[in-house]
């Protein structure tokens, strides 16, 4: 049997127990990507083992907040745990968003473990043609 080491692998994982699963006072983080997708911002986190219940998104003022909780599954009496990479306990993350974006209307989807959030562009902040009026003669002032 080959098996491949990786160090930086193996410091993760020793920090995670060291550390101890997140809890909801000190949780942890979880990753993301953020992106521009036409007239919405895209940011899609990574949750996998998280069930959709378990999971809070948060909006005051410009501060959006995402909570998920992953429980432990249960496990039979005779059963030895070998190996525990997966990490459980609390995830949070908080991103500030800019005023541009429409926090009223964000949308969620959860699929396949990814939690992808659709937030738009608000209309006042989307580029607009202002057209130019031509007067009706020149005036004068007199005084």
């Amino acid at each position: 049997m080959l098996m491949r080491t990786d160090p930086f692998r193996e410091l993760d994982r020793l920090a995670q127990q060291l550390m101890g699963p997140g809890t909801w006072s000190k949780p942890s983080a979880m990753p993301m990507d953020a992106y521009r997708e036409g007239d919405e911002y895209v940011v899609a986190f990574d949750l996998p083992g998280v069930t959709p219940d378990s999971i809070d998104i948060d909006v005051e003022r410009n501060m959006l907040t995402v909570k998920a909780e992953r429980r432990p599954v249960a496990k039979a009496a005779d059963v030895q745990m070998e190996l525990s990479e997966r990490p459980l306990g609390v995830f949070s993350r908080q991103i500030v968003l800019a005023d541009t974006l429409d926090t009223e209307h964000i949308k969620a989807d959860y699929d396949a473990g990814v939690l992808t959030l659709r937030i738009p562009i608000a209309e006042r902040a989307k580029p607009r043609k202002i057209s130019i009026g031509v007067g009706a003669g020149n005036k004068e002032i007199s005084g």
